[in-house]
């Protein structure tokens, strides 16, 4: 086994557990630093018993290395493999998750996420993804890093310069951004132009009023440059927990409808948004869906079966999924 692709698997399957970061970054520093090694030099460190002399290998990390070169599945990755496969999977979404072409919603370290952007597209392509969407946040969310205008044009170089590397895969450019309490978007507006694909989501005055909270997210939608509105109760189901925000759920995916918007159907363990009661309005209202991990972690762009199981039991059309959509059809629809 390649002992590179036996460090990056265990970071994989690390981040899909949600496991302290310290513990993904150590492999996959050790993973970048066995690829930076001449040919035949790993080999010949563990011949020499040199190792874990080498910066960013440890212990554990250089145990797994020695194991792949002796062609042998390292234990640590086998254990992880088992408790993945022991996890309860939903029972539906098997048909639509093996529909699906891409994601909308993903972050790097350039906010809050915690691998580099080329981890993500390489793990989306990896996946089987034709496309995905880098998201990463905007100015007013600096607790999460948020992109100022400069940096976000930075990133537009950045994703360009890497799908001249990646083809046919192709990373989107993109952006989560918040939407503001009076309803408008936290971007100058020429650079959302430029982007392929805008989430936009709530992230702050939660538990605004909801006739006041109705006419923000009915703005926020409504904007030319929104295509996708995030998480859209913003509750959180673990820890100390959330509630979901107060709004007219009605007036809201009604506003998606016309204008287009999709309604994301948000994957992460803790979210789960919107709730089952909410999915079904917006089914009856005739939205349009997004399917999006919200992937802080490339471990965490296996996640997309949960949204795909909700999805199924509350009946949504598979032709209204704009993440099962090619590639063309979803860059007609977003504009």
């Amino acid at each position: 086994m390649d002992p590179v692709t036996a460090l990056r698997r265990i970071a994989f399957l690390l981040e899909r557990s949600q496991a302290a970061t310290y513990r993904v970054k150590a492999f996959r520093t050790a993973a970048e630093v066995v690829t930076a090694m001449a040919p035949g030099e790993a080999a010949e460190r563990v011949a020499a018993g040199t190792l874990e002399r080498v910066s960013g290998i440890g212990p554990r990390t250089a145990q797994v290395i020695r194991e792949a070169l002796a062609g042998e599945v390292p234990g640590y990755l086998e254990r992880l493999e088992e408790e993945a496969s022991a996890e309860s999977a939903p029972e539906q979404g098997r048909e639509l998750l093996s529909r699906l072409r891409g994601d909308c919603h993903l972050h790097s370290d350039w906010s809050d996420g915690g691998s580099p952007i080329e981890e993500i597209g390489r793990t989306a392509a990896e996946l089987g993804h034709e496309w995905a969407v880098l998201t990463d946040h905007s100015p007013r969310l600096t607790v999460a890093g948020g992109l100022s205008p400069e940096r976000l044009r930075e990133q537009l170089a950045v994703v360009a310069r890497l799908n001249e590397e990646w083809a046919p895969f192709r990373l989107l450019t993109g952006i989560e951004c918040d939407i503001l309490p009076d309803g408008s978007l936290d971007q100058e507006p020429e650079l959302l132009e430029q982007l392929d694909v805008v989430v936009v989501s709530v992230h702050s005055k939660l538990r605004m009023d909801p006739a006041p909270m109705t006419r923000r997210l009915e703005a926020a939608v409504r904007h030319p440059q929104a295509n996708v509105l995030g998480h859209c109760t913003g509750r959180l189901l673990s820890g100390r927990g959330r509630p979901q925000s107060q709004f007219d759920a009605d007036r809201v995916f009604a506003a998606c409808a016309e204008a287009g918007t999709a309604v994301e159907i948000n994957c992460r363990p803790e979210r789960l948004d919107p709730p089952r009661r909410l999915l079904r309005k917006a089914v009856e209202a005739g939205a349009l869906f997004a399917i999006d991990t919200d992937a802080h972690a490339p471990g965490q762009m296996d996640w997309q079966i949960n949204g795909c199981a909700r999805a199924e039991e509350c009946g949504v059309p598979a032709d209204r999924v704009v993440t099962a959509w090619p590639l063309e059809q979803l860059l007609e629809w977003a504009g």
